[in-house]
């Protein structure tokens, strides 16, 4: 579980889930990355058992995983926390709103979003 809270990347798309479920052309806009490099970080954090995939169609909307432990959910909750200064989190987030505000790429579901 550390190594997957180990990398700079990994750390954003948790506590951007940590806000709710987001499809992976959301994580994409806000991250700055290749569908690729978000991929294969989503596929990593799945491994090590902090995030889920959920498919509707074509699209795959990403969310935490419910923490297996108190272990689990202190650190899900440390990053939720704990990094709220942290510059590059602020800006995620800031991101993340304006894209809210403009309308996400995936279809959300009523009352989402």
């Amino acid at each position: 579980m550390f190594r997957a809270f180990s990398d700079p990347t990994r750390l954003r798309i948790l506590h951007l889930l940590h806000g709710g479920e987001m499809c992976v052309g959301d994580l994409v806009k806000v991250l700055e990355v290749p569908q690729p490099t978000a991929s294969r970080h989503l596929a990593y954090l799945r491994r090590a058992g902090l995030a889920r995939c959920r498919k509707e169609g074509l699209w795959s909307y990403y969310s935490l995983a419910p923490a297996s432990g108190e272990f689990h959910r202190r650190l899900v909750e440390c990053v939720a926390c704990c990094f709220c200064e942290v510059p590059t989190l602020r800006a995620d987030a800031a991101r993340l709103s304006k894209l809210k505000a403009k309308g996400r790429c995936c279809p959300t579901r009523a009352g989402e979003g």
